[in-house]
């Protein structure tokens, strides 16, 4: 099992030389990885933000081996050629240690329809399906003809990207619904949330299970699967957190987030939980 570090990319955290910073940071305390937000605005529009690729390069340019991933992109309101060309970018930047999360994207009004996009969750499902879609065929760096409900694309690109067959792709989903857990199981990892739940509260080892079944039952062939999950520890009580990220591993977590924000405390307490380093069991 790995270990990253999540931060998020607005309030305190929107400012890419922080980010950058706390990516240095985790590589030098043992960190496998460190992912950032991808929120675009705030339900409380004077909320700073910053932009996540951005940040992302600035961090991949002041590591070695950290890997590095946006959790979650809303393809829905990106264009999918557009994030085609920033993933490869990322991927040669990083020597190939870059991971694409994906998702329907959180609030609608703030993040859709302030800007004119169509925020019901089935029209931005119906965009990350085509959007993911096309983001595999321009990697591919082979001719592309899509014609789809929403993109219509003829393209070819190149550089492929470093990392093969693929870059990989994490999707994320809310159990229990089951729809983006089907989805996730044609790709290469699952970010599951639970809903109901805030920042500080995790769903349980069990319920964890439940949808690592539910995905495997639906992947083809039985390949194996990230299975990608948010949670706190202390860093303090080292016998306890070891014991708590027992039970979600057992349950079939391979990559514990160690999710990190405003909600944590200030700064300089997220600062002193990253140099902690990570509670492997």
């Amino acid at each position: 099992m790995r270990f990253a570090v999540g931060i998020p990319n607005i309030r305190e955290y929107a400012d890419p030389r922080l980010i950058a910073a706390l990516a240095s940071d985790a590589e030098a305390s043992g960190w496998d990885a460190l992912f950032v937000w991808d929120h675009l605005a705030d339900s409380e529009q004077t909320v700073p933000a910053t932009d996540p690729w951005i940040a992302l390069a600035a961090a991949a340019a002041g590591t070695q081996t950290l890997r590095l991933g946006v959790m979650v992109v809303p393809l829905a309101r990106r264009r999918p050629w557009k994030v085609a060309r920033e993933s490869v970018a990322m991927d040669l930047l990083s020597d190939g240690r870059f991971h694409l999360g994906v998702g329907l994207g959180g609030d609608g009004e703030a993040e859709f329809a302030a800007f004119g996009e169509d925020p019901a969750p089935r029209a931005r499902a119906e965009r990350l399906d085509e959007g993911l879609e096309v983001l595999c065929a321009l990697w591919s760096g082979e001719p592309v003809a899509f014609a789809g409900e929403h993109y219509n694309v003829r393209a070819q690109f190149r550089p492929v990207p470093v990392q093969r067959p693929r870059i990989p792709i994490w999707v994320a989903g809310a159990w229990p619904n089951r729809r983006p857990f089907r989805r996730a199981a044609r790709f290469d990892g699952v970010f599951p949330i639970r809903l109901g739940l805030g920042h500080t509260e995790m769903m349980n080892p069990a319920e964890l299970a439940e949808l690592v079944s539910y995905v495997a039952d639906h992947r083809p062939g039985g390949a194996p699967f990230d299975v990608v999950y948010e949670g706190q520890t202390d860093g303090v009580d080292l016998a306890a957190d070891r014991a708590k990220v027992d039970g979600y591993r057992a349950a079939g977590l391979t990559w514990w987030v160690e999710k990190l924000g405003w909600f944590r405390g200030d700064l300089d307490a997220v600062r002193r939980r990253i140099r902690g380093g990570p509670s492997r069991p």
